[in-house]
């Protein structure tokens, strides 16, 4: 296989030091601006799950948010955005702001199988090691992983005592190292590798999907990957044993994503919202130590959103995705699923 050269593929350490890339900051004529759209959302008196891009106006902000789309689908794949003032906020309030800002991007999707299209990031103190537990709902870190979405929003609301720092990496990056290192192996990413859906399984599918890591279509390459839920999918009768050729492309795919050249760091502080590509970049929470306090806990809120301007995805993703169609695909519906927006 050849290396492939975009937007996408670049270094970390060579975007650790131009934020000016990928950082911009809210200015108060922009914060004005998704206020008076969030007084008018919430004069209506719906729920937060029945936010548009209609009934969130936005006047000035929306050109942003039209760049930023166009930069997560096509250009470095991500962005943080600074200085929304979350301390003077209701919780309901920064939802409302978070989801409208999502609304004008694209269509949230469910992230649990409780239909939430708002996520709660946070040490629940749920067992790390229990086969079925979300790796985010608790202090441990969490390895380099995709979510099911084309793009996922994190907003902080509190950082951490220590650590949480969050790592993104390009999947583009890692497969021309893997192609100049070890071409033997890069066709082994490319098989259709079983991942534990957690129990979160629905109507009529396996309790594993075979999407494969890395996956080729229009001459784009797509990654799903979360190397925990991997490895727990190989008690599964039915699931591709992985061969040792297979372990050791996983492990050299893991080993180049924790390179501190090929990932950035950053970490993100109160106010500050990150949006990322997920088909073609991993991201990584490191473990952290919380407040005693339950007020100053770390706690971000999360967006899934699906892109009307994203690529098509290969046919592997329909046991993920369910629909394949841009901008109405992605998330996690089960059985009797309801989507709502949690504000606590």
């Amino acid at each position: 296989m050849k290396k492939m050269y975009d937007n996408r593929s670049w270094l970390g350490s060579e975007l650790q030091d131009k934020q000016t890339l990928w950082k911009s900051h809210l200015s108060l004529e922009l914060i004005e601006d998704l206020e008076q759209a969030t007084e008018k959302f919430l004069s209506l008196d719906i729920d937060i799950s029945e936010i548009s891009a209609e009934n969130f106006p936005l006047i000035f902000f929306n050109k942003h948010l039209s760049e930023l789309s166009e930069k997560l689908v096509n250009g470095i794949g991500f962005e943080v955005i600074t200085g929304l003032p979350v301390q003077r906020y209701s919780p309901k309030m920064i939802a409302t702001i978070f989801c409208g800002i999502g609304a004008h991007l694209g269509d949230a999707r469910s992230q649990n199988a409780d239909g939430h299209l708002l996520g709660h990031v946070r040490d629940i103190g749920a067992n790390p090691h229990h086969r079925n537990t979300r790796i985010y709902q608790t202090s441990q870190r969490q390895t380099f992983h995709t979510d099911s979405a084309d793009v996922v929003g994190l907003l902080c609301i509190n950082e951490a005592k220590e650590g949480g720092d969050s790592l993104l990496v390009s999947a583009v990056t890692i497969f021309n190292q893997m192609v100049e290192l070890r071409p033997d192996l890069v066709e082994y990413l490319f098989d259709p590798i079983a991942t534990d859906r957690r129990g979160e399984i629905p109507t009529g599918e396996l309790p594993f999907m075979t999407i494969p890591p890395l996956s080729l279509k229009d001459d784009l390459l797509t990654v799903f990957y979360q190397r925990q839920y991997i490895d727990s999918a190989q008690r599964f009768d039915g699931a591709l044993k992985l061969s040792n050729k297979h372990i050791e492309a996983l492990d050299l795919f893991d080993s180049l994503a924790n390179n501190p050249d090929l990932h950035l760091t950053m970490r993100l502080k109160p106010g500050d919202i990150q949006f990322i590509y997920n088909h073609a970049f991993l991201h990584d929470r490191t473990g952290f130590v919380d407040w005693e306090e339950p007020t100053k806990a770390r706690h971000l809120l999360r967006l899934w959103l699906s892109m009307p301007n994203d690529r098509e995805l290969p046919d592997s993703f329909k046991q993920r995705y369910g629909s394949l169609e841009v901008g109405n695909r992605g998330g996690i519906i089960t059985q009797g699923t309801k989507l709502q927006v949690p504000l606590r």
